[in-house]
């Protein structure tokens, strides 16, 4: 028997993608599951609309992009990348709130 713990998983709403991910075999796949899809199709519609969600995301990775260590990956075992992942996360969140701080 399969062990319970954690949050349980929910489905998402839909999916937003680009261009690139568009294929009749991927949306059928998604309608199967009832998961809404917002993928533009090439040559119907303009991918500007899904710059505004796909922005944070971009960003995100971006900013963890800046440390060497992640970028390219030194560590065999997973754990240990996932420790710096969280440090890196850390360290992201007190720059911005540092940043910030000193408005107020």
């Amino acid at each position: 028997m399969r062990s319970r713990r954690g949050p349980r998983r929910r489905r998402p709403a839909k999916l937003h993608g680009d261009k690139a991910y568009h294929s009749r075999d991927r949306r059928r796949w998604l309608r199967e599951r009832q998961i809404g899809v917002r993928i533009a199709r090439p040559g119907v519609e303009s991918s500007q609309r899904l710059g505004r969600h796909r922005y944070k995301v971009e960003r995100s990775i971006a900013w963890l992009g800046s440390y060497r260590r992640l970028n390219v990956r030194w560590e065999r075992k997973a754990s240990n990348f996932l420790a710096m992942l969280g440090i890196a996360c850390i360290l992201i969140c007190y720059k911005h709130l540092a940043k910030h701080s000193e408005d107020f």
